[in-house]
């Protein structure tokens, strides 16, 4: 067996493949950007093939760097979660554009059937309520819509974006991990299976779906044309369980936030799946051996898309990272706010209908209050959370950070002063894939479980709370007017 782990993170806006050594230090990378479509106001679509394509020219380099498969014990795989794909059985071609998470063209239909007295019955078996983010109503949508699907009949199949890249990976092995099938709508989490009366609400044919698998074992094994010999996959968890993972929250009440292209907070709640009281969601965190671990998520819709917005196309920034130089170069953001609800507000809201909003411009306002309201729309967002999730009986004691925005260090200070609590910081902030590798490494047997995984991690910074109590309070204030007005 090889003694190294290759990870797919196949995200939102860009596919990476990363070669990992089994005490966490990265080896390789490739990474390539990957096209957004939006057709119509408020739809996002991907091209499946494009990121398959990606996929194989980004693990194929990697391992190439790192001296060929026969060093790479085995694989594991993180995705971008409720991105639905649809492909022939036969060719292995998608049929139709893949439906991405932030798709927001099934609201109405949402709608509809929370109208009529569908969402309590949907959250008690799935965890999750009736939104656009979810995948069920994308598939719906596509069977109605799209005739390549509707008329695939035993042809089709159906999957989240791990599923579609194990079908290819393998020549045609159809599975889904638990966490992905989790977030589908579809799945009774309680029981770990398709559940055949969500499948009657949305119209989905069973037969198109793939089965639910662990998140870690012998799950199968690459075509040896793909990477000259084949390489075992053993591990699977969406984006952000696989970040949960890799910021090592093992534990019922380890919490981690993602600060991607959306944030997405997870507290681990253990071996019981209880539905959320305030609007958050309940989730599979990993699955092993058949025994499901639960976390209560919130989901932001808009994070580090917001500052992709202003640079790409507001022009407001030059990078990314000249945020961070901007909001240090103001004492506050002279009264400006933004909400950033450009694909809708998600938890503990839920509007999809939501759109984003800046307030409190004057003459006075520069690019540098814009661009400081812009990051502190992230602390504003979290702490409406993390109130949820007390409310909820899962509070945070200490925040572990990820993602690319986790690296400007204003934002994680602000966190700490707007939450008031110690928010901590690996110093290697990929988890997302770092817990793809841990979940691999446990299964191909590297580790002999999660927590001897988990020293992967490394080494951590602390960000203490300093902010005055005041200053906390006139904030989340503006702050509260300002998501009132766009409620309203």
């Amino acid at each position: 067996m090889g003694d190294r782990l290759l990870v797919i993170d196949e995200g939102t806006t860009s596919t990476r493949a990363m070669l990992f050594a089994a005490g966490g230090a990265c080896l390789a990378t490739e990474q390539r950007e990957l096209a957004q479509h939006y057709p119509r106001p408020g739809w996002v679509e991907h091209d499946a093939e494009e990121i398959w394509t990606s996929t194989l020219a980004c693990a194929r380099a990697v391992v190439d760097a790192g001296g060929g498969a026969g060093r790479v014990a085995a694989l594991g795989i993180t995705n971008q979660r409720e991105t639905i794909v649809f492909w022939s059985r036969r060719t292995g071609r998608a049929l139709a554009p893949a439906i991405v998470w932030q798709d927001r063209r099934t609201a109405d239909d949402c709608a509809r059937l929370k109208a009529a007295g569908h969402e309590e019955a949907v959250q008690a078996k799935t965890g999750l309520l009736l939104d656009p983010y979810f995948s069920a109503s994308k598939i719906a949508w596509a069977l109605r819509h799209c005739p390549q699907v509707a008329e695939a009949g035993d042809d089709l199949c159906i999957g989240t974006v791990e599923s579609w890249l194990v079908f290819r990976l393998t020549g045609g092995l159809h599975i889904s991990d638990a966490t992905n099938a989790s977030r589908t709508a579809l799945m009774d989490i309680g029981a770990g299976r398709w559940d055949d009366s969500l499948l009657d609400l949305w119209g989905v044919p069973a037969a198109a779906l793939p089965e639910i698998v662990d998140c870690a074992g012998s799950l199968g094994e690459t075509l040896p044309e793909h990477f000259g010999s084949t390489i075992p996959i053993a591990g699977m968890a969406g984006d952000q369980q696989a970040a949960s993972i890799g910021q090592a929250c093992l534990a019922p009440g380890d919490s981690k936030a993602t600060y991607g292209t959306g944030a997405f907070i997870l507290a681990n709640t253990g071996g019981e799946f209880r539905p959320s009281r305030h609007r958050l969601l309940s989730t599979v965190a990993w699955q092993l051996a058949g025994r499901p671990a639960f976390a209560l998520e919130g989901s932001v819709f808009v994070a580090g898309s917001l500052i992709k917005w202003l640079r790409d196309d507001v022009g407001l920034l030059g990078s990314a990272a000249e945020s961070e130089a901007l909001a240090r170069s103001v004492p506050d953001s002279g009264g400006v706010h933004i909400v950033p609800a450009h694909s809708g507000l998600g938890a503990p809201h839920w509007r999809p209908e939501a759109r984003g909003a800046i307030s409190g411009l004057s003459f006075a306002t520069g690019r540098a209050h814009i661009a400081r309201a812009a990051l502190e729309a992230m602390a504003h967002q979290t702490h409406d959370l993390m109130a949820a999730f007390a409310a909820d009986g899962a509070p945070w004691g200490v925040l572990k950070i990820d993602g690319g925005m986790a690296s400007n260090d204003w934002l994680a200070q602000d966190l700490a002063d707007m939450l008031g609590l110690t928010v901590e910081r690996p110093v290697f902030v990929e988890t997302t894939a770092l817990g793809a590798a841990m979940l691999a490494g446990a299964g191909c047997g590297m580790f002999a479980s999660l927590a001897d995984a988990a020293a992967m991690r490394g080494a951590v910074e602390r960000f203490e709370p300093a902010m005055d109590a005041g200053v906390r309070q006139a904030r989340l204030a503006g702050w509260k007017r300002a998501v009132e007005r766009v409620l309203s």
